[in-house]
């Protein structure tokens, strides 16, 4: 199974398998498998085929589809492209894609809730979502029967739904703010006795689960490929490209050259855009307007050693802002020719690859992926019973920002214990 060492690339110094932090300094911690070539483990579904660059010890029981990757004809002969490959995470049956929340957020919670749950130490997981990571880790915590605390903002309540009865032990708490504002609210509670979080960026079961999509492709193209595209908010997705890029090339298999990472935001709200270009940062509204607020982070882990910035100095990448008339008219050309709506996020992936594609910025005759991180909504609702999730507390995004306020720790621990299993 996925027998890893976790190391600081600053420091060097290996660090405790649980770890999210480096004990020296702020470094995203990287995995280093013993495995050092990419091995399918037939006998597994799912992503756990990949299970020896995963950094968990078994799968998780009744969660963790893979994402398929094809060879695109039809948007590739609109974009003048002869090697592009899309690597679709989300839900469409005669691709064999089955991926029943739409995202490839279920590349990241299976791994994460699987290692939370192998150091069976019984705290309830906290994670922050503006709804697709919602959607992903409630059925990942179902299929474990982990209790979870899933902290959304008011904006992202319409996304909480599964297919698959959720359990009972999850507990709802909507947050009269933004994403941001969740992600703070949640790293406070999840401070608290008998909650953990899940560690965003710095859980490398997270990042490694998302780079699934790289070692997908690679194999299916038998090389890594010239160009990525993605969309991203905090760019974590990015980030875990670059990582399993990086075990390809030791893999000796795949080619030596890294992948260009091109990263795309949706404009005006664009952080990751802004400190990339040097250009103002995000002002008014935000996420207010945007294709898709989802894209939307105050926070990404940028600057931070091993992070996007990183990622794209080490890929001379780029990163664009793509406005909502780009994203729509991107996204009617890929559902038009490809045959499979897409989530919002997704089109703006697709219009930065049109954009790029007419530049010149990417060749005819280049290797090409293009990371389609969700879709399939509108057939999941055809064919699967959906299950919404309500929201079973209101908070102020300043709840417990002082060690006396513990009135939301007894609320959630009412919640969670009144329907645990008697």
């Amino acid at each position: 199974m996925g027998e890893y060492l976790l190391r600081c690339p600053r420091c060097g110094r290996p660090q405790p398998p649980s770890a999210l932090d480096c004990a020296n300094d702020d470094s995203l911690l990287r995995t280093e498998y013993v495995a050092k070539r990419l091995t399918l483990r037939e006998d597994l579904p799912g992503l756990w085929k990949f299970i020896d660059w995963l950094p968990v010890k078994g799968p998780l029981r009744g969660s963790g589809e893979k994402p398929v990757t094809f060879r695109s004809q039809v948007l590739a002969r609109e974009l003048g492209l002869s090697r592009l490959y899309i690597s679709f995470s989300g839900y469409w049956p005669e691709r064999e894609a089955r991926m029943a929340t739409c995202s490839f957020k279920d590349l990241e919670a299976p791994p994460t809730v699987e290692r939370l749950m192998e150091r069976k130490e019984g705290q309830a997981l906290v994670v922050a979502s503006a709804g697709n990571t919602a959607r992903a880790f409630a059925q990942a915590a179902s299929a474990a029967g982990l209790p979870l605390v899933l902290v959304v903002p008011t904006s992202g309540e319409s996304r909480l739904w599964t297919t698959v009865p959720p359990s009972e032990s999850i507990c709802v708490v909507s947050v009269k703010g933004d994403y941001t504002e969740a992600i703070d609210l949640a790293a406070r509670l999840a401070g608290e006795a008998g909650f953990v979080g899940e560690g965003g960026a710095r859980n490398v079961a997270r990042r490694d689960g998302m780079g699934v999509v790289v070692l997908d492709a690679a194999l299916a193209m038998g090389a890594l490929p010239d160009h990525y595209f993605q969309a991203v908010g905090s760019g974590t997705g990015g980030i875990a490209a670059w990582e399993a890029s990086l075990r390809l090339i030791g893999d000796g298999r795949f080619g030596s050259s890294l992948p260009r990472l091109h990263l795309a935001q949706n404009s005006p709200c664009a952080p990751l855009y802004a400190a990339w270009t040097g250009s103002a940062a995000p002002q008014g509204s935000c996420p207010g307007g945007m294709y898709d607020d989802v894209l939307y982070n105050r926070k990404p882990p940028y600057a931070v050693p091993g992070g996007v910035r990183d990622a794209l100095e080490g890929t001379a990448g780029t990163v664009c802002a793509i406005s909502n008339g780009e994203a729509s008219l991107a996204r009617q050309l890929f559902e038009e020719g490809e045959g499979i709506d897409i989530l919002p996020a997704a089109a703006v992936a697709v219009a930065a690859l049109q954009r790029a594609a007419a530049s010149g910025s990417v060749k005819k005759d280049d290797l090409i992926l293009l990371n389609i991180t969700g879709g399939g909504v509108s057939r999941v609702r055809e064919e699967l019973e959906i299950f919404t999730l309500k929201s079973d507390i209101e908070a102020d995004p300043s709840a417990l920002s002082s060690a006396s306020d513990k009135s939301l720790v007894a609320e959630i621990e009412e919640i969670l214990g009144r329907r645990a299993p008697r």
